[in-house]
């Protein structure tokens, strides 16, 4: 759309604009003003994490609100992008944008479950009833599975009855330690969460 604004015209614009400018500046102002609501990050606790989702580890910063009492617990309330973290520089895709959802889903598992064989119901049991269990099942599993030598006696110290799924949100450092730990046990099936 073409608008011809004719030399004229375009004074009397600029003389309008220049004395509304100049008569706010004098402090002449409209009586009705809107009201001046609070940041709704004001009280809030700022927390830096890293996305969950895949293996470029995005920063995230989480804002919790709760006055910080022994018997209450914070609540996570808004999550944005880290402005400073070096590999997002502030975005998020929207898998890390909806994060917020993920967190409050009435659908999250929080604790450990088990479901025995013959079952079709899940319990819940502690962490140190799933750490004792994964450990037993692992070391029963490597006794009975374990490979020292193949068929031409070469030693190759294999498990290959078990594998390892390792975190696309760990750093390199923390997932050459998984790697070398699991090797060191004769895992030789080894994958990330970020290829899936």
């Amino acid at each position: 759309m073409d608008v011809k604004v004719s030399r004229r015209q375009f004074f009397k614009i600029s003389a309008g604009g220049m004395a509304g400018s100049s008569l706010a500046m004098l402090g002449y102002a409209p009586t009705a003003a809107a009201d001046v609501r609070s940041f709704k990050l004001a009280r809030t606790t700022e927390h830096r994490s890293t996305c969950p989702y895949c293996s470029v580890s995005c920063g995230m910063i989480m804002y919790t609100i709760g006055d910080k009492s022994k018997n209450i617990k914070p609540v996570i309330m808004h999550v944005e992008g880290d402005p400073d973290h070096p590999v997002n520089r502030g975005t998020l895709c929207p898998k890390g944008a909806g994060v917020l959802d993920m967190i409050h889903s009435p659908n999250r598992v929080k604790f450990p479950q088990v479901r025995e064989a013959g079952s079709n119901e899940w319990k819940r049991i502690s962490w140190e009833e799933a750490l004792n269990r994964v450990a037993k099942l692992m070391k029963d599993d490597r006794d009975a599975n374990f490979i020292e030598k193949n068929a031409a006696g070469t030693t190759v110290n294999r498990w290959n009855t078990t594998g390892f799924l390792a975190s696309s949100a760990s750093s390199n450092e923390s997932g050459y330690i998984s790697v070398k730990t699991m090797r060191s046990m004769g895992i030789v099936a080894l994958d990330t969460q970020a290829r899936i």
